[in-house]
């Protein structure tokens, strides 16, 4: 506990920790912040301390994971919002750059991500059981930042005022190709399908994704229009008027951005436009944690705007509109808990009280990183072509207001 001891001391200072260690000791860190709950721990094991002091992402998550770490007061969501509070990216914080500095090394190795490896990670992570998501995300099946212009609304809502607003920057035109570029489930291609009658081509690597959104094209009877194809992104073939990303560029990796803007460049028409929304860093190039590496997204890393803008230079594109959306993130993943706490049951029944901890870590530390860290979603559109946009955004207002009466 000695290690760990000295970490906490240095580390909570605004906010109420009590851990209790393997002995039955108690020790109090910080002090109390009525905007954050007290939160009790109680570890099962003098080994867990060590482990968590030596790697605080891996050691705590796997703690958790197994049962080692006990929460008596509050939950893991309140657990890790205190820690990453007295963490967070908007103060000096020596502790903060180490263990930034202790991530970075695994992820060098982590971001290569060639196409066979690509499909393997996608596969970890969104080829599990439909009905792990059906449990959680919207209508849609959005498994992505929705869209808050009132932080009370309902997730179903953000999602769909999502798909408007991606959609009207698009400013799609009859007759249009488009290609969405890991399309997920289909439901941004089915919505664009919808507001604008483009045929669209979407691709995925993901199996489970393809057979569902092929099955649910074919019973809308869009299937001659909204095509899905199990291809990796590099190997795509022909022009599209319409290029749309969304979520996808995170699993990229960072020694591939300069091939995925050229692959946009190649496929896009010249007077194309593509829309790429992400989730970003504002505090510079980071690293993803070895726990959310290991465990959630394997060759998966948010980047900063400063290590995306030279690529898109160097594939001559012309970056049109940047839009940052900093919150909005966090209240989606805030009502995923939510919905996966009250579904405890069910997911355990799918898998077992071990996944559903893990699952749970998950979330409650990406939430975390969007109101604590760094972390924001970032939303640029490119052209080839200087003219090939209006001149100025009104467009996109009008069109988004017209799609969202719809």
């Amino acid at each position: 506990m000695f290690l760990l001891d000295r970490l906490f001391r240095k580390m909570i200072r605004d906010g109420d920790l009590t851990v209790i260690d393997a002995s039955g000791t108690l020790h109090r860190y910080g002090k109390a912040n009525p905007d954050r709950p007290a939160v009790r721990i109680r570890l099962t094991d003098k080994a867990t301390a060590r482990r968590i002091a030596l790697n605080p992402a891996l050691g705590a998550g796997e703690a958790f994971m197994d049962g080692r770490i006990v929460i008596e007061q509050g939950d893991i969501r309140q657990l890790l919002d205190l820690v990453t509070w007295n963490l967070r990216w908007d103060r000096d914080n020596p502790i903060r750059f180490a263990l930034w500095r202790q991530a970075s090394i695994a992820a060098k190795i982590d971001q290569i991500n060639f196409s066979r490896r690509s499909k393997r990670n996608v596969a970890h992570h969104y080829d599990l059981d439909d009905r792990l998501y059906d449990l959680f995300l919207d209508p849609h099946r959005q498994y992505s930042c929705a869209y808050f212009s009132d932080p009370e609304m309902s997730l179903d809502a953000a999602q769909e005022a999502k798909l408007a607003h991606i959609a009207a920057k698009l400013d799609l035109q009859p007759g249009q190709r488009v290609l969405d570029i890991g399309c997920g489930w289909g439901g941004m291609a089915r919505y664009i399908h919808k507001v604008s009658g483009a045929e669209v081509l979407g691709v995925t690597l993901s199996e489970e994704q393809l057979k569902y959104a092929q099955a649910k094209a074919q019973a809308e009877g869009i299937a001659d229009k909204v095509r899905f194809q199990l291809i990796d992104y590099r190997a795509v073939e022909g022009r599209f008027d319409r290029i749309v990303s969304v979520g996808m560029f995170e699993h990229v990796g960072l020694p591939h951005y300069r091939q995925f803007f050229d692959t946009v460049h190649r496929l896009l028409a010249d007077d194309g436009v593509a829309l790429i929304h992400t989730i970003a860093r504002a505090d510079g190039p980071g690293a993803t944690d070895p726990w959310t590496a290991k465990y959630i997204f394997p060759g998966g890393y948010s980047p900063a705007l400063s290590q995306i803008v030279p690529a898109i230079e160097r594939a001559w594109l012309w970056a049109t509109d940047i839009e940052v959306l900093r919150l909005h993130y966090g209240f989606t993943i805030a009502h995923w808990y939510a919905r996966c706490a009250a579904k405890q049951a069910e997911i355990e029944a799918l898998y077992d009280a071990r996944f559903f901890r893990m699952w749970m870590f998950y979330l409650a530390a990406a939430e975390s990183a969007f109101r604590n860290d760094g972390h924001m979603n970032v939303q640029i559109q490119l052209t080839r072509k200087r003219d090939a946009l209006p001149l100025t955004r009104d467009y996109m207002a009008e069109t988004e207001r017209r799609y969202r009466s719809g």
